[in-house]
């Protein structure tokens, strides 16, 4: 996908969101459940991160495979957009796929142990909510993360190969730089 086509999407919070955004960067992140501690973890990186990543002229948007009324408890507390895309409408748009090795592959272990261990502290201390034990849409999703520019071109985009294998805050910052030096 070289261009997206302009549209509003709606936050679980019922905000609109025009995406591609005529004034910022939009990076668009395909996460999977609610409640998912993998994409938990990745998110607390970026939430500790948030003022760098819009001082850095980025809008974050979020899409989960689960229904808002799922989501909507699990991420409240997130400073940006959070998107339902329960049918997965923009995850075949997007090829964003869903795969066995997503659990599988060995390199996504220790995250999971870490996200295991960490959603279970957070969870013991009220900070968040334990996933449901049959999330819509499964387990088995693959992130993947998108930088799209104001006039809709993705400037980069990543399909994970794995359940933690997506853009580390560090990793974006340099795509929207790189992509800053390309104009």
């Amino acid at each position: 996908m070289d261009v997206i086509t302009p549209r509003h999407l709606t936050s679980v919070t019922g905000d609109r969101i025009a995406l591609p955004d005529a004034a910022r960067l939009v990076h668009l992140q395909f996460r999977r459940f609610a409640g998912c501690p993998v994409c938990n973890l990745h998110l607390r990186s970026v939430v500790r991160r948030h003022a760098e990543i819009e001082a850095a002229g980025v809008r974050e948007v979020v899409l989960f495979h689960s229904p808002a009324d799922e989501l909507r408890e699990h991420v409240a507390e997130l400073p940006f957009a959070v998107v339902a895309d329960p049918d997965r409408r923009l995850y075949r748009e997007f090829g964003v796929e869903s795969a066995r090795r997503s659990l599988l592959d060995p390199r996504a272990w220790p995250p999971i142990l870490r996200a295991v261990a960490s959603g279970t502290w957070h969870v013991l201390r009220g900070r968040e909510r334990l996933p449901s034990r049959t999330p819509h849409g499964g387990r088995l999703g693959l992130p993947a993360d998108f930088l799209v520019a104001p006039d809709g071109r993705v400037l980069a985009a990543k399909h994970g190969e794995h359940a933690y294998d997506q853009w580390s805050v560090d990793e974006l910052l340099a795509h929207v730089s790189a992509s800053r030096s390309a104009r």
